[in-house]
């Protein structure tokens, strides 16, 4: 597939606002802002799987915040463990 980021909704954006720094007052406003782009993208779970394979730490990618990524890691680890044995 050629690159997913040229139809993401985000293009057009202030990549700032993807970034918020903190986890409580205006970050979390700021998060769901981003997480409402995120719902309108084309290329949303292009834009997570990408995220997760490259250890995106920071941010909002693929309509998750960075604590929803790491949860959405360890509850596929654990899937992953728990088929295989």
């Amino acid at each position: 597939m050629e690159n997913w980021r040229t139809h993401a909704a985000c293009r057009e954006e202030d990549p700032d606002l993807f970034f918020p720094i903190g986890t409580s007052g205006p970050a979390v406003v700021q998060a769901a802002e981003a997480k409402a782009v995120c719902r309108t993208c084309p290329v949303q779970a292009q834009c997570l799987e990408w995220a997760l394979e490259n250890g995106q730490d920071s941010g909002v990618w693929g309509g998750l915040a960075e604590d929803e990524r790491r949860a959405l890691k360890r509850r596929n680890r654990r899937r992953t463990k728990n088929s295989a044995g």
